[in-house]
């Protein structure tokens, strides 16, 4: 039995970026771990202030790491789009 002759078609590459789950507008949650060091969470703030103008400070929840050295920052945003979330 012979096979139809059909020609490679080529496929576009699939960005899995603009594949999103998310709606939009939404409250969005991120994770940063750094040095437990001075202005380490108002550069974190000032960061996520660039990004949702309405972002509020009063949210941001921070955890030390077991002995000290290290600090987890969540802050929570109002993400608008895919792109605003990359670059952020």
């Amino acid at each position: 039995m012979n096979k139809p002759n059909i020609p490679d078609t080529p496929t576009a590459p699939v960005d899995a970026r603009k594949d999103s789950l998310i709606e939009y507008p939404s409250q969005f949650p991120i994770k940063v771990m750094g040095a437990n060091a001075d202005g380490f969470v108002t550069a974190i703030t000032h960061v996520a202030k660039q990004y949702d103008p309405g972002f509020d400070a009063a949210t941001v929840q921070l955890r030390d790491s077991s002995g000290g050295k290290y600090l987890g920052v969540t802050i929570t945003v109002t993400a608008t789009s895919r792109e605003q979330l990359d670059d952020l």
